[in-house]
Parts: structure tokens; C-alpha cells; sequence
């Protein structure tokens, strides 16, 4: 009898252990090419795809779970998500309330504008001008900071595809949104014919933060540890690379 205990105990010893099952936050809306659903409702995009490598890389069980990206942060603190994967920047204001794992990427941001109209990517180059800017992102906190006092009005969109659609309809004259989503953007059709990159803005670090990090509830440390152990194997093994040049023609990774 202690002999079959013992080897029922040895089997135990000897399974293996689940990995940890971890539901990853992403935006509800659409935010191409880092993440939209495809004709089936299957969320694809880089940064799907970089999800998927950094849970396998970290012994993940992730499980992709859309939440609308004004209640993205709430969800976190209240437990219904355990991590968010969706673009979000470092800042010290969400620092106040949420942790970040490092950063997997960094990239400028820009203000796409109406092609022939003279505009440049400052306070006095945006002067009278209508700037949209998706709400709750580090563009609107930008925007309200550094051409509020002399844009005609800064306008909000729930997601950043409505303030293309109003840009190609001349409702507005300018958007300011993250460099890799708006180039998707001048890719098409409708924005290849309206509109033109008019620059990046200048860098404000308080504001704009420092890089794109996983969200993770404070004292998550253990969770934490992982993430970042995700993203340096797949930085190191290549296939944080290969992911990249599917999408985008140089790395996005950023200083």
C-alpha cells in the first residue's frame, strides 16, 4: 500500500505543471496593423502575433480578450483581464495606477494632414487647424498639451479609424496618431488620395512615454518577471525579427 502511494505521488512529481493561464487585454477597436479581426472575427496583426510568441517564449497560456480601450485599464485593476497587450505606452500618469513590463516597441509619432494644405507638426504650424486624436490615448494628453491653446479645436474619436474617416471627409484637418498605424493608414486607398505626412512631433517623453510595455496590475511582480523574460528570448532568438518584417519594412523596436 505504501509502495503504490508513493508511486502515485511520484506521478504527480512527474506531470507536468499547466502553464498559468493569463487573459491578455487587447483594444476592442480595430488598430491595423497591430491588431483587428480578419472576415472570421480572428484577431490578427503584429501584435497578436507578438503576443502569441512572448506567452509561448514565457510559458504562457494566453488567452487574446478584447476590452474597449477606454475601460481597457479599469478591467486590469479590477481582475477581469491580467495583462494588456495593446499598443499602450509607458507613462508615469499610468504609472500611478498600473505596472509595465520593458518595452517591445518605440516608434515616432506624426501628424497626418490634408495633402496640399502647408502645415507642420507644431503649435504654430497647426495654428486654426481641426486636429482629431483617438480619446484616452498619450495623442490626446499630447495634442491638448502642445496645440490646444492654438488648433481651432481638438476633436476625439473613440477609435483611431473614425478620425481617418473624418480626415478623408474633410471634417477635420489633421491627425496625430502613432507613425507605423498611420502609414497603414496613407496606404490605402482613401488616405493615399487625401492626405500626406507632415511630420513627427517633437518628443515629450512625459507625455508620449517611453516605448509600448505590457500593463500589469501593481506587485504582479512574478507575472511581470515572465513578460519581460518573453521578450528578451524573442529579441534574442529572431523571432521578434521575423514577426516584424511581415508587417513592417524596418524594425520598430525603437532606441
Amino acid at each position: 500500500m505504501r509502495m503504490k502511494s508513493l508511486a502515485v505521488a511520484l506521478t504527480l512529481l512527474a506531470a507536468p505543471v499547466a502553464a498559468q493561464e493569463v487573459k491578455v487585454g487587447i483594444a476592442a477597436e480595430p488598430y491595423p496593423p497591430f491588431a483587428s479581426p480578419d472576415a472570421s472575427g480572428n484577431w490578427v496583426g503584429w501584435e497578436v502575433e507578438i503576443i502569441g510568441a512572448v506567452c509561448t517564449a514565457a510559458e504562457l497560456n494566453c488567452v487574446i480578450t478584447p476590452v474597449g480601450w477606454d475601460g481597457i485599464i479599469p478591467s486590469l485593476v479590477a481582475g477581469q483581464i491580467d495583462a494588456i497587450m495593446a499598443s499602450m505606452s509607458i507613462t508615469e500618469e499610468r504609472m500611478q495606477t498600473i505596472d509595465f513590463s520593458n518595452k517591445y516597441y518605440n516608434t515616432p509619432t506624426v501628424i497626418v494632414g490634408t495633402k496640399g494644405v502647408d502645415m507642420a507638426p507644431t503649435a504654430e504650424g497647426l495654428a486654426g487647424k481641426i486636429i482629431g486624436v483617438q480619446v484616452s490615448t498619450v495623442h490626446e494628453a499630447y495634442v491638448n498639451k502642445h496645440f490646444a491653446a492654438t488648433a481651432a479645436e481638438v476633436k476625439t474619436y473613440q477609435t483611431q479609424d473614425e478620425a481617418n474617416q473624418d480626415l478623408v471627409a474633410g471634417r477635420i484637418d489633421a491627425i496625430q496618431a502613432d507613425s507605423i498605424a498611420l502609414d497603414a493608414f496613407l496606404a490605402s486607398e482613401a488616405g493615399a488620395a487625401c492626405c500626406d505626412l507632415k511630420g513627427a512631433v517633437a518628443d515629450d517623453k512625459e507625455v508620449l512615454g517611453l516605448g509600448v510595455g505590457v500593463g500589469l496590475r501593481k506587485g504582479e511582480d512574478e507575472l511581470k518577471a515572465k513578460f519581460n523574460a518573453g521578450i528578451d528570448k524573442i529579441r534574442a532568438d529572431g523571432t521578434y525579427d521575423t514577426i516584424t518584417a511581415k508587417y513592417f519594412a524596418s524594425s520598430i523596436y525603437g532606441d
